[in-house]
């Protein structure tokens, strides 16, 4: 009889008893102790001795409070995230911001006495066997700090973000927590999560999507002016940190954050650009099929057969082992592990908020994974992606924490490159031309939402930003930007766009990451560069796979790039030949 998977998750083996765990809270007082020691320790850090022995003793400190505040927060996330109107974690939602605040406050007097040492001591002080692994972090934040204000202020401009910068976002979230979405549906009104409405986007019937579509915008724009807001006051209160810190340029601070050039994000967005032609003919030839003129933004996603394939949670599960194992067995077994230990949180019900996310709890050596699947082809591929970012960490597990900080773009790699593996063997393994035809489309969606979708958000950004500068900017305006972001993104290919998405889409009110979107195009084209590599090498890849994810954290990926697969990344050559992938793609769907 075949394993059937639970599709909610197992919080209570890290700590029972939910937002009311009384182990959680120990937990979070020995963090505080912790952070007390630690910080008393920074302070009596004498600079000028350059005593390794103390910096290592701090560092080592360091180390394990950072865990210890991730595994925390990782907790608060997944409470937040499975009930939305669970008021005890929005409770500690506001706890998490106080320990940030102070842990930042540890950091930038840290890294503040690493600036005043001087450049013979430090390079004499990393040389120390202990130090020289973790060099590479160290001297990023003494960079770093280099850039910052005097300690008092960047310590006041921490613990005011509690309640200004943190506090908006966390609005956000309450706004969308509370927020229902009315469909007809059978002749009776239902009421559904923002999510659960997203989902109904893929159905094949036009008249449903377009329904649905217009009830989700009719939410978004009924609670635009409280969202608009929040996005506004997030982003000034960024921009006069930016200010105060003499930096011009708003994508400064996500670049550094990325570990990436301009240069590096300039040739890849001119690659994409250069090549958007063929995907605008697949759009042109979607229409056709679905016998529109043009498509509307709720056709992009949109089913082209009647007939929708689902699975259902174990039939997915299954399905992702099983095309993992075909490449990584040791992939394989950790996909496995993840299901039988109910890493995953996938019910298809009301009261969790929207989206998807992986979280690492690396004091447990644990992750977990949130979505909510209803069983698509496209539900298949977000939990094939999410397991991605779980694998990521897991091989990172035995690394030093601070070795383990790997950046957003790099993070998404190894997911859409587990998710590619999965898109890849589904065509591969198509039964006959018209289920090919629906998953070579599913495979190039992808390319479609990684080449429009998020260059229309990065779009968009930059160009909010730049008013944003100049005052508040106006609903109206945000929408407006948001519909000539899309108009160029999607080369004017589609009609009928999404003026509210600026409101919808949660990554432009997440405070941890600026510009929380190019780094999944960076992700995708970079993982394909790593496919092609692959299979090109065969069956020994697995292994410098796992090297070069090991490496995401103590190296910028240009250096990285250069190490694994030999390219540099500041040329369009390398995101070209990733491109010419996905452009294969829409050749072979045309031709069928």
């Amino acid at each position: 009889m075949q394993q059937t998977y639970n599709p909610t998750w197992d919080l209570d083996v890290i700590f029972p008893g939910g937002s009311e765990s009384e182990a959680f809270q120990t937990y979070v007082s020995n963090i505080q102790n912790d952070m007390k020691k630690l910080l008393t320790a920074v302070n009596s850090f004498n600079p000028d001795q350059k005593n390794e022995n103390d910096l290592i003793d701090i560092v080592t400190q360091y180390e394990a409070a950072m865990k210890k505040l991730r595994e925390a927060f990782a907790f608060v996330s997944c409470l937040s995230a499975q009930d939305v109107k669970d008021e005890k974690a929005s409770l500690l939602v506001g706890k998490r911001s106080a320990l940030k605040a102070e842990m930042d406050e540890i950091r930038t007097n840290l890294e503040q006495k690493l600036v005043s040492i001087d450049d013979k001591g430090w390079q004499e002080l990393l040389n120390h066997p202990e130090l020289k692994e973790l060099s590479f972090v160290l001297n990023e934040n003494r960079e770093k700090a280099k850039e910052q204000l005097a300690v008092e202020q960047e310590v006041l401009m921490n613990d005011l973000a509690v309640d200004g910068y943190h506090g908006w976002s966390q609005m956000y979230d309450t706004i969308v927590g509370n927020m229902s979405v009315d469909i007809e549906e059978d002749g009776e009104v239902k009421s559904y999560s923002v999510g659960q409405a997203s989902n109904k986007l893929s159905n094949p019937d036009r008249a449903v999507r377009k329904h649905v579509f217009e009830q989700l915008g009719k939410a978004w724009k009924g609670q635009s002016d409280l969202i608009g807001q929040t996005l506004n006051h997030l982003a000034g209160f960024r921009l006069q940190k930016y200010k105060h810190r003499n930096w011009e340029n708003v994508l400064k601070e996500p670049l550094a954050i990325n570990r990436m050039k301009q240069e590096t994000l300039d040739a890849m967005w001119t690659a994409i650009t250069n090549n958007k032609k063929h995907f605008v003919a697949y759009l042109e030839k979607k229409a056709d099929l679905l016998g529109l003129e043009k498509l509307s933004m709720y056709d992009i996603g949109a089913p082209l057969s009647d007939s929708v394939k689902t699975s259902s949670y174990t039939e997915g599960a299954d399905f992702i082992v099983d095309h993992f194992r075909e490449f990584s067995p040791k992939m394989a077994d950790f996909a496995q592990a993840a299901f039988d230990n109910r890493w995953i949180e996938a019910e298809d019900r009301a009261g969790k908020r929207p989206g998807g996310f992986c979280t690492s709890f690396p004091d447990s050596e644990q992750t977990r994974i949130f979505m909510t699947y209803s069983g698509t082809t496209s539900n298949i591929s977000t939990l094939a992606h999410e397991l991605g970012h779980a694998y990521h960490q897991h091989v990172m597990n035995d690394l030093n924490g601070l070795n383990q900080g790997y950046a957003m773009n790099v993070a998404e790699t190894a997911s859409t490159f587990a998710e590619m593996i999965v898109a890849d063997a589904s065509v591969k393994s198509a039964q006959n031309k018209e289920e090919k035809l629906a998953l070579l489309e599913d495979k190039i969606q992808r390319s479609i939402a990684f080449f429009m979708n998020i260059h229309a958000r990065f779009l968009f950004e930059n160009n909010f930003y730049e008013e944003r500068k100049h005052g508040l900017v106006s609903v109206n305006r945000l929408n407006e930007l948001m519909i000539e972001a899309q108009k160029e993104a999607y080369s004017d290919a589609v009609e009928d766009y999404d003026p509210n998405f600026w409101a919808s889409k949660l990554h432009f009110h997440i405070t941890g990451t600026p510009f929380y979107n190019f780094p999944y195009t960076f992700g995708y084209l970079f993982s394909l560069g790593i496919y092609a590599h692959a299979k090109a090498k065969g069956g020994s890849f697995e292994d410098d796979y796992i090297a070069l994810l090991r490496d995401t954290g103590r190296m910028n990926v240009e250096e990285l790039a250069e190490k694994h697969l030999n390219v540099d990344l500041t040329k369009t050559d390398f995101w070209e030949s990733a491109i010419q992938l996905c452009v294969a793609d829409v050749e072979e769907f045309l031709s069928l």
